[in-house]
């Protein structure tokens, strides 16, 4: 596997501090193997390590609650500082009063989860000031090409624009087994695992409503538009129970809704966000006859792309005209317009439209998967292929 520099390099400083250091993100996106690299450093200067890994039965049937997870690491501990990982630990009752417990003393505590409950407001509140949380996702493009070249594999932007970023799917040689395994990881994290967790009843709208969520990605939403479409089907659904849902879903990590930001208002605008897949498969497998949404998904990508890069990253209400992207870092921010292609005169007038009025001072960005450079002397053009392996804008 690949060392992921990009997220170690920023919990690396923390190594030694009493923070509880947590390493958030969905399943499956990497998080436990960035936990073995990190104690492969930490390992080079000493052993006084602890590991524990409780989605293995022989540590969850043996480690049940705070108590004896706090005992277990007294008992095997040694002398000096010891350095604590713990991998999927939301799964163990009491996880939060554990961690609040061991930081008092002296270890330095690593763990992980798949879910932002790790992150929620009780945990948060008793430990403000006491953590640092860093949040972990699927491989992005110059990932891909480094894994790819691990495996003696090409790595092709078409295949990412459609399959996505789980790791382990380019350990598969065929599309056949990489859809497989994409199909198997969907219902363990979209629907099993959340079935389970929130222990929802009626299976079969929750499931409409999350095939229909992860078929519209790179779309505004309210949770009143998602309840019409669904209550066609259930006229049980209420709008309570869709924002309900849309929550499980974002704090499973699977969606990611981007607030609008108007100008007009001089504010978010977060009634109608945008809503993006944390990995453009969930779309992908949802697809028949291999009519893959190219386009939505490529929306999808620049926006995992951008967060990755470092951006805050908004949907941007131009007086009317949706601009994709408003992409801000310190000082700087980028107006971001994603296109599959301009070569069309229709498309070009559409896509360059988007930023009329927009000062020519501030920086826009239009994003394509055209050859041709269609830059102007306001707008630059940037090659999908090209952005891809940007690591800045």
């Amino acid at each position: 596997m690949i060392r992921r520099e990009h997220y170690i390099a920023e919990v690396r400083p923390f190594y030694e501090s009493d923070l509880i250091k947590i390493i958030t993100g969905i399943r499956r996106c990497g998080k436990s193997v960035i936990m073995e690299q990190i104690i492969g450093e930490i390992r080079e200067k000493t052993d006084n390590i602890i590991y524990l890994n409780f989605e293995d039965k022989k540590v969850s049937a043996n480690i049940t609650d705070a108590d004896a997870l706090i005992s277990y690491v007294e008992e095997n501990k040694k002398d000096g500082k010891c350095y604590l990982f713990f991998d999927e630990i939301q799964t163990l009752d009491g996880w939060q009063d554990a961690c609040k417990t061991l930081r008092l003393y002296d270890y330095s505590l690593f763990i992980t989860g798949s879910n932002s409950k790790l992150l929620s407001g009780e945990f948060t509140k008793e430990l403000s000031g006491r953590y640092v949380s860093f949040r972990v996702r699927p491989f992005v493009y110059k990932e891909i090409v480094d894994y790819c070249r691990e495996l003696g594999k090409e790595a092709s932007v078409t295949d990412y624009l459609v399959w996505g970023g789980f790791p382990k799917r380019f350990e598969f040689d065929t599309p056949e087994a990489q859809s497989r395994y994409l199909n198997d990881l969907d219902d363990t994290i979209v629907i099993n695992d959340l079935l389970g967790r929130y222990k929802i009843r009626n299976r079969k709208m929750f499931q409409s409503f999350v095939n229909f969520i992860l078929r519209s990605n790179s779309r505004i939403f309210s949770a009143t538009s998602i309840h019409d479409y669904i209550k066609q089907e259930y006229t049980s659904c209420s709008v309570n129970t869709i924002v309900k849902y849309l929550g499980y879903l974002e704090e499973a990590y699977i969606i990611e809704p981007v607030r609008q930001y108007s100008p007009k208002t001089k504010k978010e605008l977060s009634y109608r966000p945008k809503i993006y897949d944390a990995d453009v498969s969930f779309n992908s497998i949802r697809c028949l006859n291999n009519r893959f949404d190219i386009t939505h998904n490529l929306e999808n990508i620049v926006y995992n792309e951008l967060v990755y890069m470092g951006y805050e990253v908004y949907v941007y209400n131009n007086n009317g005209r949706e601009i994709d992207f408003l992409a801000v870092k310190g000082a700087k921010q980028y107006y971001v317009q994603v296109a599959y292609s301009i070569a069309e005169d229709k498309a070009y007038q559409r896509e360059f439209s988007a930023f009329r009025n927009i000062d020519n001072l501030s920086q826009k960005i239009i994003i394509t998967n055209d050859d041709i450079d269609y830059s102007t002397s306001t707008v630059k053009h940037i090659k999908l292929k090209d952005f891809l392996m940007m690591e800045t804008l």
